[in-house]
């Protein structure tokens, strides 16, 4: 970061970070009032703990797209109707680099840096019972927030400048290199084990100790922390980090390498003791509903996972995602009552990857798929007349993806039985300027059925950042490279199989296939969830014909169609082009103002 963000008078930014931040309910909720300097701050204890609550409210959350949180849109899994990320087109610049979180994240990291600096005056906190743990406690907090807003940096930019331990003056030298990946990545990781041993395993309710402090929602906890770190240690094992040559040309202006090009096998290890530490911890499981009926069950058990299933499989939490209601609008379709946006479109190629009922690929000759007729079955998840394409398809399809013919996924328009993105239907082209599909297909989950845009009913809940079904898979993907053929691979594989409504996988395969499956599982289990973008980059698959980020992606044709089982609509065409894949697309540009005011901050290699 370089000088141009601080100010001689620290306080005025202080104050400017403080009144601009989004404000989040609960804990997020209040900002301080009449601040006059950093000692007013740091000697009251109401102020201290606000302007920790505002190192907090930068945190992520990945429903609020497609204008904050872009990724799910910049990737294979859906094309937003109404913004197009740069990278998408190939327009993308060290000028126009949307979201670019390079200078907002910096200075959420000075506010840290200042508050472990200054906390320890708060005479009000200490003269407290338990006051000297309290304080310690915070500061903890505010080490592992400012490590984490690092390591978010690190995700999309790549190596990263550490700005050390106590915030700058204006007059310091700020012309600083990028650190080595790797050196990032234990610095990173150095400051949560130094944040671990002062925060508690659960907030617990200062009135009675025996129960949670519910309103100590997502405040950081020992299991957040081991969360994280397996986050972090499996994608600093993935080949793009690890072992990857061709990062070669990506160097400071001393030559210095910013990618270690040995490929270590011990990084995948370290992945999977991490994870498995998480596991260990037995403290959630993973959330089922039970039915007679076990596919129901499937279904009931995906669907609900999001808006009660968070109480058990949730690690960590965003409380009240105050951006669920602008997902649900926008993948919503026009026949929902009150009208919905429509314009969140699921591409063929996600389509595809689910497998029908019994586990087996659409692309498997005994799989009973197929793209012609239409069945005269109507279900809970679709009516009569629908496509075969969609007929006999794995629980998490119907969870995650609505199609023609479909059942409405929210209360419906009056009157209205059905979803219809053929070209004349009530959610088609025809009817509408631009709230349309381009795919002919929209974007289900996380969206409650009794979400009524019409006469304003929703359901408030929060956004999961890490849940334990994302560390079931950490833990299979990374056991699977370091030791093949290890039997946990399946056993928390299946785990995640068997609530989709999916056989075992049996033992036999080799490295090579079960990551493949690993990959699949990841691909659907986590869908819309903010992690694909960052997947396919990791594993170096992007430029592969199937995972394919750039060039032409498919759908139905909403050119055509004029019922429900019209075969005219239902054809594979090209539904959008983007940009073909550039490796310059594995991490986003410097603002190039970062780049002009700090000479040794190295632009990645394209921009």
């Amino acid at each position: 970061m370089t000088h141009h963000i601080f100010q001689k008078n620290i306080l005025l930014l202080a104050l400017l970070l403080l009144f601009t931040a989004g404000c989040k309910k609960g804990f997020l909720n209040t900002v301080p009032d009449n601040i006059t300097t950093l000692k007013d701050v740091f000697t009251n204890r109401s102020m201290t703990e606000q302007w920790l609550a505002r190192i907090y409210n930068p945190m992520p959350d990945m429903w609020n797209q497609p204008y904050s949180i872009p990724w799910t849109g910049q990737c294979d899994e859906v094309d937003y109707a109404w913004v197009q990320p740069g990278m998408n087109s190939g327009a993308i610049t060290a000028d126009n680099a949307n979201p670019s979180y390079w200078n907002s994240y910096y200075q959420t990291i000075r506010q840290a840096a200042i508050f472990l600096q200054n906390a320890d005056q708060n005479k009000e906190i200490l003269a407290q019972p338990g006051g000297e743990q309290l304080l310690k406690q915070y500061k903890a907090e505010a080490r592992f927030l400012r490590a984490y807003y690092y390591w978010l940096l690190m995700r999309q930019y790549g190596p990263v400048v550490l700005m050390g331990e106590e915030p700058k003056a204006p007059e310091d030298d700020f012309q600083i290199p990028r650190s080595p990946w790797d050196d990032c990545v234990n610095y990173v990781l150095s400051e949560m084990d130094k944040a671990m041993p002062d925060v508690p395993v659960l907030h617990m309710n200062p009135v009675d100790p025996t129960q949670p402090d519910v309103t100590q929602t997502g405040r950081i906890t020992k299991p957040i922390i081991l969360a994280v770190k397996s986050q972090i240690l499996l994608y600093s094992a993935s080949p793009l980090f690890n072992g990857n040559t061709e990062m070669g040309n990506f160097k400071n202006q001393d030559g210095a390498a910013l990618f270690n090009a040995s490929f270590d096998k011990e990084k995948w290890k370290k992945a999977a003791d991490a994870a498995k530490a998480v596991i260990d911890l037995n403290r959630w499981e993973l959330y089922t509903v039970a039915d007679a009926d076990p596919f129901r069950a499937a279904f009931l058990s995906c669907r609900n996972l999001f808006f009660d299933g968070w109480q058990k499989e949730a690690i960590w939490i965003r409380t009240n995602s105050d951006h669920v209601g602008n997902w649900e609008r926008h993948c919503s379709p026009r026949c929902a009552n009150g009208s919905g946006w429509n314009g969140i479109a699921v591409t063929q190629e996600m389509v595809d990857i689910f497998r029908t009922a019994d586990g087996k690929a659409i692309t498997d000759n005994s799989s009973g798929y197929t793209e012609t007729g239409f069945t005269d079955a109507a279900t809970p998840y679709y009516v009569s007349g629908t496509s075969n394409m969609y007929h006999g398809r794995e629980p998490r399809f119907y969870v995650d993806v609505t199609f023609n013919g479909s059942v409405i996924p929210v209360v419906p328009e009056n009157g209205q039985s059905r979803v219809e993105f053929f070209f004349t239907g009530n959610s088609g082209k025809n009817g509408a300027p631009r709230d349309w599909p381009t795919t002919g297909y929209t974007a289900r989950k996380n969206i409650h059925p009794n979400t009524d845009f019409r006469s304003g009913r929703s359901f408030s809940r929060p956004a999961m950042m890490i849940r334990l079904g994302e560390i079931y898979l950490n833990y299979a993907e990374a056991l699977n490279e370091y030791d093949p053929g290890n039997p946990d691979i399946l056993k928390y594989l299946n785990k995640i199989r068997n609530r989709g409504g999916l056989p075992d996988l049996v033992a036999g395969a080799s490295q090579a296939e079960m990551r493949k499956q690993i990959h699949l599982e990841r691909q659907v289990e986590l869908m819309f969830e903010g992690h694909r973008y960052w997947d396919v980059r990791r594993w170096k698959v992007a430029n592969t014909p199937d995972q394919h980020q750039g060039g032409q992606f498919h759908g139905m044709n909403i050119e055509k169609g004029s019922f429900l089982s019209d075969p005219e609509f239902h054809k594979r065409i090209v539904a959008f082009t983007r940009a073909q894949w550039d490796n310059k697309f594995y991490f986003y540009p410097v603002p190039q103002s970062e780049i002009d005011r700090n000479k040794k901050l190295v632009q990645f290699p394209g921009y």
